[in-house]
């Protein structure tokens, strides 16, 4: 891939962001090395922020006029890219999607708008590894690189490049973002696997890229844990009640948790009724225990509960979903 190749394209960079005081500032100074070779600038999308996000994304553009601040009083970051795109996309090639929680190598942007150029995709998506500091969020990371928390999904375990259905989102062909009505933003999470069936199903075509990847820092407490993954399974459901989409084996598999879970509660008429969940409780804390043993990593009892947390919470927010819809519709 030439370098001419690379400059005669340009991209939109949007940071969607809340509460962020801690680290965009430094991955602003992480991507702005990119904003000339790739003819490109940086939008940093708040959704409100009151820890001094503002005034830091303000200032950093103020300086910078590659650099923009644009309010997102809808919050959610499907609304924050949908917005910079619709008021600034029309002038640019690329959408590269940036979290504002996470880590990219320095030549992340460049190796995306490269693969791009190479395959002629219309989206390239990029593999998650997961990383953590205190004790329960390295826990929660191991448990999301492994089969026990990510069902052996590919945008999570890394692959060889390949056109794929679904991937973690990165950069986009902003007339086929456009052209499929961009995010919907009724979704507060799994908006990125909705966009992807409606991509498809368009015709455009997703890359898994090997060229690159990111790290992800996962929730470091059980209860925003649970949170962001009763809101995963709410996100699933929905995209399941819209298009009719049904879940892969690795993700039937976790829906069982929360009726098991609810039906241990007639273990007062009879026992047995606790055996299906003492089953999956104890299949994951032995694989816990084997991670442990095998890897030589004293997390994996420890990652084991993160993975049953985050198994059950992605239960109930999918079936919670889908009875209140079945709700909506009685009425």
């Amino acid at each position: 891939m030439s370098s001419d190749q690379v400059t005669s394209t340009s991209s939109l960079i949007v940071i969607p962001c809340l509460n962020e005081a801690l680290h965009i500032e430094a991955l602003v100074a992480k991507l702005r090395p990119s904003l000339t070779p790739l003819n490109a600038a940086i939008v940093i999308a708040d959704g409100g922020s009151t820890d001094g996000t503002r005034e830091i994304a303000r200032r950093l553009a103020a300086e910078d006029p590659r650099v923009l601040f644009l309010d997102n009083p809808k919050r959610i970051q499907s609304a924050a890219v949908n917005r910079a795109v619709a008021e600034l996309g029309a002038a640019y090639d690329y959408l590269i999607r940036i979290d504002a929680h996470a880590t990219y190598p320095d030549d992340y942007c460049e190796r995306l708008v490269e693969d791009a150029l190479a395959t002629d995709a219309d989206s390239v998506v990029v593999a998650m590894q997961t990383e953590g500091f205190g004790t329960f969020q390295k826990a929660t990371a191991f448990a999301q690189n492994s089969k026990l928390g990510n069902g052996g999904s590919k945008h999570r375990t890394g692959a060889a490049g390949h056109w794929t259905e679904h991937g973690h989102h990165a950069l986009m062909r902003i007339e086929a973002f456009k052209a499929v009505g961009g995010y919907d933003e009724s979704f507060s999470h799994n908006e990125d696997a909705e966009l992807d069936y409606r991509l498809k199903k368009a015709g455009y075509r997703i890359w898994m890229t090997d060229k690159t990847s990111m790290v992800y820092y996962p929730r470091a407490r059980l209860i925003p844990l649970f949170r962001q993954y009763f809101g995963y399974g709410r996100g699933r459901a929905k995209n399941f009640l819209k298009h009719r989409a049904m879940p892969g084996l690795r993700q039937i598999l976790p829906l069982a948790v929360a009726p098991l879970a609810f039906g241990a509660l007639l273990a007062i008429v009879n026992w047995m009724a606790v055996v299906p969940v003492g089953l999956w409780a104890a299949a994951c804390l032995g694989y816990g225990v084997w991670m442990a043993l095998g890897q030589r990593n004293p997390y994996g009892p420890l990652a084991a509960i993160s993975a049953m947390v985050m198994h059950f919470a992605w239960s109930a927010g999918f079936w919670r979903e889908l009875l209140d819809f079945r709700r909506r519709v009685a009425r």
